[in-house]
């Protein structure tokens, strides 16, 4: 017997133990107090007073879990910056050799800093509050009461309640169990699960997959097994993300090529030429910074932490913000039904009695089967609501109203809690009568023999999208026997219509419009599964495969996995299977779910998705988490991570053509020793509205383009060639001002001149992100031109910047240069679009 038997009193008395499986380092202090057999332990729990002495001893479990990072590791991740450095140096010479406005980067660079701590405070607090609203409540036994508890206010001897799907919070000793298994695989590795006997010792981390029982809290706090482990995982990172890593391969690359550049350029200004030293101090500032990418990193911390915000409003939890930018890159989605596609309550249509069983027997059976189960999974509540303890059905049946209470007398005499792995729940009981009799009911095509004549009965219910349970008699004996199904009579069908989701089907239809294949994976009748997807408009949903006749060969399952739609009868380790079945065909996979047995898969997948209803352990290794148990939020995560990933694409390439042509303009200046053409102010009006301003609105902006891969191949393609246009472009014009001009004010025209080749190039690799066109954007580039406009015209502007064109030959040269430069730059995307795609 894999659980406890009821004793006359109605007591469990506790089964035979066994030795622990789990490995020595995870065994309990043999000399604590709280190392005592079950039959010493008091069933009722702690007192109120016994819980203040234990937290006035600091034996609580204070573990700080954090959802994201704390406020001064905030500042000083956005502060302390290797670039920052650069710049707050480079920044403190200007402010002693150069006027302000040579300054005004630094205050720039203030001001992204700033708005980087506002926007990542604003996203921890709403990833802290969200991460209160889904924190499980883990029940415990206090003053002879269970009550629900936040997991920091479990202390050292705690009793605490298990149930199916309840994830193992702290360290502890098994008091009670009853059939109690319990998975340890996201601890040990080891898939299958556990059986568990009073005295075995249960770790943090693990969870219930079947049946019940409570433990008893030996090592609570950071003493407890997973304790660090469930911290790190529950922390608001940044790792692990293409996006984040492909950012920090480009800024490596920049510092190799700026440290030389700058190098050659402090000798070339300071050295060579013989100017004025606080001049040549200014142009040699004017060419290093423009090289540093810094706002990239800033923008790109910005659009993440401005998507949780944004997700936190529709109550969805990013545990890991990455989670975001996954999901967008995800072709593939895997969809438990229950609870997914369908809601979690179901309503009973029809009991059908089989081979002759008397009607009111059936529904006494099923009467005291509800009766025997604690925690009752959805089908079995669902007979419990039409057939209630103590009362008639509450579908009306009369033929009931002879046997109310008649049930009393049904004493259990043993129980077997449902498993998704087996498919079925059973009790045996001792009838009125004196008569013992036990019972089955679950999956038919599991209870019955291939071939049986009433399976095709209940195919015919399966393709109307009904479910059907199986109500057959067993032999008294072990339910819990991998034979015990042998023989099994069959007594009834029971049939039970499942809720639909309202917004499942607009759901699916968003994925399909988005290419995003979909997946239906149930531990249900492959074709009730595929009846239900097909009411909901799921492209292939005829397309059904049976999971016990899925291939066992990886390759050949991921074909299968690929050619069908909905899978049925599929057992945990085979969704875990499926997952990476399709990953290794270079799929990207997302797995919802809520119930215990989609945690293997979901936290397999690329990106695992909880409903915020769902068990405990499936929040636990979910990365989202929608707490509203609305499937159709999904869309939204999607639709944020493409923004945020093709906006960031768009807008980096903006960033690293100023560092392509920057670096390439000082290597220029350099190898013919003439003077750096900008000073810091040129450069800092140029990138502030040629960057800055309109990379903010672009970062921002909806975007629901496929995420592409290769991210830092995708940018650099296209900054190379637009940074080397560019700077030719500006050098060149640079070249032929030199030689126009002569005399006193000659180099401020020859700056005037260059910076304006660069700033009407560079608007046209702006204009040329900003597609496709729509109003704000069209009136964003049509902004920042009349910006730069305003400052040529402008005397006191003209003043401030050090720009001021001379003549009408020159800068109409500048400008015939800078359209060359735009075709040039038309032309080069065009190619670099054709031979490795958009």
């Amino acid at each position: 017997m894999t659980q406890r038997a009821l004793d006359s009193s109605g007591e469990q008395t506790p089964g035979p133990s066994r030795p622990a499986m789990i490995d020595a380092g995870a065994e309990l202090d043999p000399v604590h107090p709280m190392d005592l057999p079950p039959s010493a332990l008091d069933a009722t729990g702690l007192t109120t007073a016994e819980v203040a002495e234990r937290v006035a001893r600091g034996e609580v479990n204070d573990v700080p879990v954090r959802s994201s990072r704390s406020v001064t590791e905030i500042v000083r991740a956005n502060v302390f910056t290797r670039f920052n450095l650069i710049i707050g140096v480079l920044w403190v010479i200007m402010l002693f050799v150069a006027p302000i406005q040579d300054s005004l980067f630094g205050f720039v660079i203030v001001a992204n800093t700033g708005i980087g701590i506002i926007q990542e405070w604003r996203a921890k607090k709403t990833l802290d509050s969200l991460a209160v609203i889904g924190e499980a409540k883990p029940t415990v036994r206090r003053d002879g009461k269970a009550v629900e508890i936040s997991t920091h206010e479990i202390v050292l001897g705690d009793v605490v309640e298990l149930g199916p799907g309840d994830k193992v919070v702290v360290d502890g000793t098994v008091a009670e169990a009853d059939s109690l298994e319990v998975d340890e695989s996201l601890l040990t590795g080891e898939a299958d699960p556990v059986l568990k006997r009073p005295g075995d010792p249960v770790m943090s981390g693990s969870f219930v997959v079947a049946g019940g029982g409570a433990f008893t809290a030996t090592k609570v706090g950071r003493e407890a097994y997973a304790a660090q482990l469930a911290e790190e995982a529950s922390r608001f990172t940044l790792v692990h993300s293409e996006l984040r890593s492909g950012i920090s391969t480009i800024l490596k690359y920049v510092t190799w090529m700026m440290v030389p550049t700058a190098i050659g350029l402090i000798i070339s200004q300071l050295v060579v030429k013989d100017n004025n030293f606080k001049d040549s101090v200014a142009r040699t500032v004017g060419g290093i910074v423009p090289m540093i990418p810094e706002g990239l990193v800033l923008l790109t911390s910005v659009a993440f932490a401005i998507g949780v915000v944004r997700l936190g409003r529709k109550q969805c939890l990013v545990q890991e913000l990455p989670a975001i930018e996954g999901l967008a890159r995800v072709d593939v989605v895997c969809l438990d039904k229950t609870g997914t596609l369908t809601e979690g309550g179901m309503d009973i249509t029809e009991v059908r009695p089989l081979n002759g069983s008397d009607e009111a027997y059936v529904h006494q059976v099923l009467r005291s089967l509800g009766s025997s189960d604690p925690r009752p999974n959805a089908s079995l509540q669902a007979i419990i609501d039409a057939y209630p303890a103590g009362g008639t059905s509450d579908k009306g049946d009369k033929s009931d109203k002879g046997n109310q209470g008649e049930e009393a007398s049904w004493a259990v005499t043993d129980a077997l809690p449902f498993s998704s792995a087996r498919k079925y729940s059973g009790a045996a009981f001792t009838e009125t009568d004196g008569t013992s009799s036990a019972w089955l009911l679950g999956a038919p095509d599991v209870l019955l023999p291939e071939g049986d004549p009433t399976l095709e009965e209940i195919e015919l219910l399966n393709q109307q999208g009904l479910r059907v349970l199986l109500l057959a008699r067993v032999e008294s004996g072990g339910l819990d026997a991998p034979d015990a199904a042998q023989g099994a009579v069959p007594t009834a069908l029971v049939v039970l219509e499942q809720r639909l989701r309202p917004d499942a089907a607009e759901t699916l239809t968003y994925f399909a419009q988005q290419n995003v294949a979909t997946k239906v994976i149930s531990g249900d009748n492959a074709v009730s599964v595929g009846a239900v997807a097909g009411k909901l408009g799921l492209a292939g949903a005829e397309n059904t495969l049976d999971a016990r006749k899925m291939p066992t060969d990886p390759d050949d399952m991921a074909t299968a996995m690929e050619q069908n739609a909905v899978f049925g009868r599929v057992t945990p380790q085979q969704k875990r299977d499926m997952v990476a079945a399709l990953q290794s065909r270079g799929h990207t996979v997302a797995m919802t779910g809520d119930g215990v047995n989609d945690v293997l898969a979901l936290k397999d997948a690329d990106i695992g998705v909880s409903m915020g209803s769902g068990s405990e352990a499936t929040r636990a290794v979910a990365q989202i988490v929608l707490l509203n148990n609305s499937f159709a939020t999904l869309p939204s995560v999607v639709a944020e991570g493409r923004r945020v990933i093709g906006n960031i694409t768009r807008v980096a390439t903006l960033f690293l053509t100023k560092t392509v042509y920057s670096v390439l303009l000082a290597i220029l200046v350099v190898c013919t020793q003439v003077e750096y053409p900008f000073l810091p102010r040129h450069l800092t009006l140029l990138s502030t509205l040629t960057i800055g301003v309109p990379a903010f609105f672009l970062a921002l902006a909806p975007n629901k383009e496929r995420a592409q891969p290769h991210f830092v191949r995708r940018v650099m393609r296209y900054a190379i060639p637009s940074g080397v246009i560019a700077a030719t472009a500006t050098f060149a014009t640079y070249l032929v001002a030199r030689h126009h001009y002569a005399g006193p004010g000659a180099l401020e025209a020859e700056t005037s001149a260059a910076t304006l080749t660069l700033f009407l190039t560079s608007m046209w690799v702006l204009a040329i992100i900003a597609r496709p066109y729509t109003w704000w954007r069209i009136g964003l580039v049509a902004a920042m031109g009349l910006g730069f406009l305003i400052v040529l015209v402008v005397p006191w502007l003209q003043d401030f910047f050090a720009l001021k064109l001379v003549g009408t030959t020159m800068p109409w040269t500048a400008v015939g240069i800078a359209v060359a430069a735009a075709a040039l730059l038309e032309f080069s995307w065009r190619v670099v679009g054709r031979r490795f795609g958009a």
